[in-house]
């Protein structure tokens, strides 16, 4: 049996899927005006951690993560500019390659910390027909309303408009909740924003209200019911979404798809905090997984670091936890060098307390705690591993080294024809302090496990 937190009844609860074995599970995405930074990629650890958990249970996930290219304003209130658009005339570069670059950054990052791609990406800007479909809805059932500027939900006539506000409150997020314009009240969003008539935007279509753009609240609901359906199992996100994008998704697609609950279990992640602050891209120096790479830690220490903490725990991010990380790993690899890949007995006590652990709500830190106990069984651990998603980069930490100190080897061959022998010196001492030498070979220089 699995149990799972319930954000929005603030109770842990027995997992019930709608149509056994399979589960739906809809992540909302990334906005790609930017780089994801380490806190952004959360969300994405944890999601992926519950779709192993599921299938080590004999579920079947069927995951959607959407990929905002479209429609999410500077200010989570409808106020600001569309991040896309204020990215493309800042930079002089068209918003969809803007939003390509970023996707495929984005993906890269997933896939260097072992996060398994979902069954499909949802593109806000493929999905513009469905979201008209779905604010024609709401306006039919008479919550909307027209202004100068866009059509609005009206939260005044939704019932039960409101449900998150108290989980927002035991997360301590605070609530965006801005006045702007026309609007009747300030909870009210944006469902369709209409072009300016005195210019012209990059991504902007046709609709019965004028040409314009969607909202960022019905981008989810509307691809989130054409791809799983009117009812979803589980919906992830960060808990910065609760006071505002989820309190208003779930309001909206009730509303409009007529079923109740919208969403059978709301799971959020806590924040990552760097000098006790919340890494944020508008503070600026926010650190990436390039960061990471740089200073000779491999994107999966991350990883491992994340795995520390319970998902609704806050972690405070330091270079000391995260290089404390990279020995940890390295330690793991070094212990299943040889291991089999051959599955655990059923019954064997340690299997059975570790799938114990992620049966309750995804207790990672102690899972890790009894992977750690198991390290000198060699097919305990791999199973292990393999189920907390770490089982990959050992696996490349025994055949070729740690490869995310493969781009640091090559900038250091670069400095070193180049004459820069202090950049040289600089990356050659990371990649030390990752655990690893240089050796140079007839066919070029390559990393060898050895230094301490």
């Amino acid at each position: 049996m699995v149990t799972l937190f319930d954000s929005l009844s603030q109770q842990k609860k027995e997992l019930v899927p709608i149509a056994p074995p399979r589960v739906s599970i809809y992540s909302c995405g990334p906005t790609v005006y930017a780089r994801q930074h380490l806190g952004n990629m959360r969300p994405y650890v944890f999601a992926d951690v519950l779709k192993r958990t599921l299938r080590l249970f004999g579920h079947e996930p069927r995951h959607v993560i959407n990929i905002t290219d479209v429609g999410h304003l500077t200010d989570d209130a409808d106020q600001g500019d569309d991040k896309m658009e204020l990215s493309a005339q800042q930079s002089g570069r068209r918003a969809e390659d803007i939003a390509a670059h970023f996707t495929e950054l984005f993906q890269r990052d997933l896939a260097l910390l072992s996060v398994q791609p979902p069954e499909v990406w949802a593109y806000a800007s493929a999905h513009v027909p469905e979201q008209i479909a779905m604010v024609e809805k709401l306006e039919a059932r008479g919550l909307t309303y027209a202004t100068p500027d866009g059509v609005y939900f009206d939260t005044s006539r939704a019932e039960r408009y409101g449900r998150f506000r108290a989980a927002a409150a035991a997360t301590e997020v605070q609530e965006r909740l801005v006045g702007a314009g026309a609007k009747r009240n300030d909870a009210d969003f944006a469902l369709w924003k209409l072009s300016p008539r005195e210019s012209r935007r990059q991504m902007e279509w046709p609709s019965p209200w004028g040409v314009g753009f969607p909202g960022w609240h019905i981008e989810c609901s509307a691809m989130a019911s054409h791809h799983l359906g009117a009812q979803l199992d589980i919906h992830t996100g960060g808990v910065d979404h609760i006071p505002v994008h989820h309190e208003n998704e779930l309001a909206q697609s009730e509303h409009a798809l007529g079923v109740r609950p919208w969403v059978r279990y709301w799971m959020h992640s806590e924040w990552v905090v760097l000098n006790s602050e919340k890494i944020s891209k508008s503070r600026g120096g926010a650190p990436n997984l390039d960061d990471v790479r740089e200073r000779g830690i491999a994107p999966l220490a991350y990883r491992l670091l994340l795995l520390g903490a319970r998902y609704r725990q806050r972690i405070d991010l330091s270079w000391q936890s995260l290089a404390a990380a990279q020995r940890a790993l390295t330690r793991i690899g070094q212990a299943l060098q040889g291991a089999p890949r051959e599955p655990p007995d059923a019954d064997e006590p340690r299997w059975v307390a570790f799938r114990a652990a992620l049966a309750d709500d995804l207790d990672t830190p102690r899972a890790l705690a009894i992977l750690h106990e198991s390290r000198r069984d060699a097919r305990l651990l791999r199973a292990m591993t393999d189920a907390l998603g770490l089982g990959a980069a050992v696996h490349a930490l025994d055949e070729q080294g740690d490869a995310a100190l493969a781009p640091l080897l090559a900038e250091r061959e670069d400095a070193r024809r180049a004459g820069d022998f202090a950049t040289a010196d600089r990356l050659r001492d990371a990649i030390r302090r990752a655990g690893f030498e240089i050796r140079d070979t007839p066919a070029g220089a390559r990393l060898v496990r050895g230094a301490k």
